[in-house]
């Protein structure tokens, strides 16, 4: 059996492997076109989103102002109650109760924190094999 002859028009190696290297660059390119096209999108929803996150955090606060001056004047209730002064001194009062009592949540939390041992471990075993050759 003899096998069939060479064309000029039949591909070389060297052109096939230039063609799919081309190929390939293409195909990466348009991958992060595609990347790039979609981050857009996620940082411009991101960004909308955040600053909406923001204009709520901030009505919630006057929200907080507004419930902590309302509360003293019920402590208050119309001169029937405690004097004005007493009313808000109280309302600080409870908010700085709140703030200690979250700080020492945060505190405990922080005391549970602990170095990632195992990864440290498994790293400084792999420099050891590493310097061993």
């Amino acid at each position: 059996m003899a096998s069939a002859p060479v064309n000029d028009t039949d591909p070389t190696i060297g052109r096939l492997v230039s063609d799919a290297s081309r190929d390939i660059s293409t195909l990466i390119s348009k991958e992060i076109q595609l990347a790039k096209s979609e981050l857009k999108v996620s940082v411009k929803a991101g960004g909308t989103s955040l600053g909406l996150f923001a204009v709520a955090g901030f009505l919630g606060l006057l929200a907080i102002i507004m419930l902590s001056v309302a509360l003293a004047y019920l402590i208050h209730w119309n001169g029937s109650g405690l004097s004005l002064h007493w009313a808000f001194l109280i309302v600080t009062g409870l908010y700085v109760l709140l703030a200690a009592l979250l700080v020492l949540l945060g505190v405990r939390k922080v005391k549970q924190v602990k170095a990632p041992e195992r990864a440290i471990h498994q790293a400084q075993e792999t420099k050891g094999i590493l310097k061993r050759g």
